[in-house]
C-alpha cells in the first residue's frame, strides 16, 4: 500500500473511461504504508478461487469491487429500511440479545451464567417476546434491523446468525398493515432501479398449496397443478383407480410447449418423484397419437388432457398417491422447472400467503406443535376447535413470499390472556411449564394489551434479491460455510479449561 503525494494538472490526452481522465498527479513524493506477501488469490471479479479459499481470506475477498458494491448496497438497503419506517412514524428500538431459552421453534444458542452456575441466557432466535411488550407498554410503531441466532442446519439463504427487520404495529389492519409493506419493498427495490407492481397478490395457503404444492410458490412461472382424482375414479385405469380407492389422490401439471422434453430426463423427474416419498411419476404428451408411461385406454387420456387443457407438443406429469405425497412431489418438480425465458427470470413476483392452519401435529414429539409461533391469533370464528380439532384451526398468519423465497413472515398476534393459555394449553404445555416459560409475558397481557400485528423480513435474504445473487454469503461481510464454521476466525474453537470451571461448567469425553 503506497501514498503519493505531487500535484493535480490536466492531462496532455484526456481518457473519458476514466472518472479522473481528465487529470493527472505529477507525483514529488513515494511513501510505502505496509508491504503486502503475495496474495493466496487473484483479487479481481469474477471471483479467481474457490469459496473456501475466499472465505478463509475474507478481507482480501471483500477488496474485490462486486463484493465492494454489496457492502454499500447494504448499507444503503439499512438506510432505505430506517428512513422509510420513521416517516411512517415508527421508532427503531433495541430489545436484549441475552434472553430466555425459546420452547418453541429452532434450537437456541445457549449462553451459560458465570455469577449464576447452572443457569442460561439464549440469544434470540427472534425479538417476538419483548416487541409484544412494547405493544403493551404504548410504544404502537416499533421497529428494529436486529441480529437474531438460530442452531439449525445452513444452507444458501439461511446462516446461524442473520439480520432481520421486525415491525410491530397496533391498532392496525391486515390490508393497511401490507399495503406498508408494500411500500417498503418499493423503496428497497427502487435502490437498484426495480419496478414493484403493487398490491401483491395474495394466495390462502390452501390455495397456494393446491395449486403450486408449495406454501412459497414462485409466481413467475404460470404452471398450476390440477385435481384429476374423479377423472381417475371413472377411468379404465386399474394404477388410477387403486390410488384413489386407497384414499389417495391424483395432481396433474400441465407444462406448455414440453413434449419434447427427453426419455431420460422423464426417467430423471420420475426419480425425484420416488425421493420425495411417491410410488411414482406418470407422464403424458400428445404427439402423432398418445405417448405415455401409463398404459391405459384412449379415453383416458382424453380425459386427463382435457382437464389439464392440454394442447399438441404439451406435456402432462401426472402423480396418484397420498395428497400431501402427491402435492410434495409435483410442487418440487414445479419448482426446479427451468426458467427458460429472460423477461420471467428477471421479474420480480411477490406474493402474501395467507390462512396458514394454526397448528401442524409433530410425529416426532407425539403433540401439535405451532406452524409459526404460539403467539399467532387464530381466527375468532375458529376458537371453538381449539380443544375439540386443533388441527383445524386457521392462523392470522402470512408470509411475504418473492420468486419462490419467503422474505418475511408475521402475523396478528394474541392480546387477549385467555385465549393465549388455551393456545399453550392445546400445543400440551401445563399450567406449571405456561408459568415458568411464559409467566411475564401472561402477566404483561393481563395489564390490557392492544390488538396488534408484525412482521420479520429477512434482511440478508432481500439485500441477495438486490445484488443479483443466489447465496446469501455473497452479501455478508464475514458469513459461516455451510458445515456452521468461521474459516477466517477459525471458530467454532475449544475453550480453556479455567473458564470452563469459573461457568460451573464440565466438559463431557
Amino acid at each position: 500500500m503506497v501514498g503519493v503525494r505531487g500535484r493535480v494538472r490536466r492531462r496532455s490526452s484526456v481518457n473519458k473511461d476514466l472518472p479522473t481522465g481528465e487529470v493527472e498527479v505529477e507525483a514529488v513524493e513515494l511513501r510505502v504504508f505496509a508491504s503486502s506477501r503475495v496474495p493466496p488469490f487473484v483479487v479481481a471479479d469474477p471471483p479467481q478461487a474457490s469459496e473456501e479459499l475466499r472465505l478463509k481470506y475474507r478481507y482480501l475477498d471483500l477488496r474485490r469491487p462486486k463484493m465492494q458494491r454489496h457492502v454499500r448496497l447494504r448499507h444503503e438497503a439499512a438506510l432505505a429500511v430506517r428512513n422509510y419506517l420513521s416517516r411512517h412514524g415508527y421508532l427503531e428500538i433495541e430489545t436484549p440479545i441475552l434472553a430466555n431459552p425459546t420452547p418453541e421453534g429452532a434450537r437456541d444458542f445457549l449462553v451459560p451464567s458465570r455469577m449464576y452456575h447452572g443457569r442460561f441466557y439464549a440469544l434470540p432466535q427472534s425479538p417476538q417476546q419483548f416487541k409484544q411488550t412494547l405493544m403493551v407498554a404504548g410504544c404502537d410503531r416499533y421497529f428494529q434491523i436486529v441480529r437474531c441466532f438460530r442452531d439449525e442446519a445452513l444452507r444458501a439463504d439461511r446462516q446461524l446468525e442473520f439480520t432481520q427487520i421486525d415491525i410491530e404495529t397496533s391498532f392496525i389492519d391486515r390490508d393497511d398493515f401490507f399495503g406498508l409493506n408494500e411500500g417498503l419493498m418499493e423503496a428497497l427495490f427502487g435502490l437498484v432501479g426495480r419496478t414493484v407492481e403493487r398490491p401483491f397478490p395474495r394466495l390462502p395457503y390452501a390455495e397456494a398449496m393446491g395449486k403450486y404444492g408449495s406454501d412459497k410458490p414462485d409466481l413467475r412461472m404460470a404452471l398450476e397443478m390440477r385435481d384429476l382424482t374423479e377423472v381417475g375414479r371413472k377411468g379404465a385405469s386399474e394404477v388410477l383407480k387403486n390410488a384413489v380407492a386407497g384414499g389417495g389422490e391424483i395432481k396433474g401439471l400441465l407444462v406448455p410447449g414440453a413434449g419434447t422434453v427427453s426419455r431420460s430426463r422423464l426417467d430423471k423427474l420420475g426419480e425425484t418423484a420416488k425421493a420425495l416419498g411417491a410410488r411414482g411419476l406418470v407422464w403424458i404428451k400428445k404427439q402423432d397419437g398418445w405417448k405415455s408411461s401409463l398404459k391405459t385406454s384412449e379415453p383416458d387420456y382424453e380425459s386427463i388432457w382435457a382437464a389439464l387443457g392440454g394442447a399438441d407438443g404439451d406435456l402432462a406429469l401426472v402423480v396418484a398417491d397420498k395428497k400431501e405425497t402427491a402435492l410434495k412431489a409435483l410442487g418440487e418438480i414445479r419448482r426446479t422447472w427451468p426458467l427458460e425465458d429472460a423477461r420471467r427470470r428477471d421479474r420480480l413476483a411477490f406474493c402474501w400467503i395467507t390462512d396458514f392452519p394454526l397448528f401442524e401435529w409433530s410425529e416426532e414429539e407425539g403433540r401439535f406443535v405451532s406452524v409459526h409461533h404460539p403467539f399467532t391469533s387464530p381466527y375468532e370464528d375458529d376458537l371453538p376447535l381449539l380443544e375439540t380439532s386443533p388441527g383445524r384451526v386457521r392462523a392470522k398468519a402470512y408470509d411475504l413470499v418473492l420468486n419462490g423465497t419467503e422474505v418475511g413472515g408475521g402475523s396478528i398476534r394474541i392480546h387477549d390472556m385467555d385465549v393465549q393459555r388455551r393456545v399453550f394449553k392445546a400445543l400440551g404445555l401445563t399450567e406449571e411449564e405456561t408459568r415458568e416459560k411464559f409467566g411475564y409475558f401472561l402477566e404483561a397481557l393481563g395489564y390490557g394489551a392492544p390488538p396488534h400485528g408484525g412482521i420479520a423480513h429477512g434482511f440478508d435474504r432481500l439485500v441477495m434479491f438486490l445484488a443479483g445473487e443466489d447465496s446469501i454469503r455473497e452479501v455478508i461481510p464475514f458469513p459461516k460455510t455451510t458445515g456452521a464454521l468461521d474459516l477466517m476466525t477459525g471458530s467454532p474453537s475449544a475453550v480453556d479449561p479455567r473458564q470452563l470451571d469459573e461457568l460451573g461448567l464440565k466438559r463431557k469425553s
